[in-house]
């Protein structure tokens, strides 16, 4: 029963050239920054929205930020086999 792997399971082969490597590491940290940039840019305004004198929307914009980041490089490097 050879079974075949559903497009979300499948992994990129391993990358043996220094600069692809540089490159795809480089660019999951860029990736990273921008989603905790937007949703920080997010809480602000929310903040200035509804409750200008807290941040509360900010501190929770930013942890979610963060954790799909952390999710989304997890998920990436386990694509690439690192």
């Amino acid at each position: 029963m050879n079974q075949k792997k559903p497009p979300y399971l499948k992994t990129t082969p391993k990358v043996d050239n220094p600069l692809k490597q540089l490159g795809i590491l480089s660019a999951i940290g860029l990736q990273m920054g921008v989603i905790i940039y937007l949703f920080v840019r997010l809480g602000k305004w929310l903040d200035q929205s509804f409750f200008p004198d807290q941040k509360l929307f900010l501190i929770l914009c930013t942890l979610l930020g963060v954790a799909i980041s952390l999710y989304v490089v997890v998920k990436q490097l386990n694509r690439i086999k690192y």
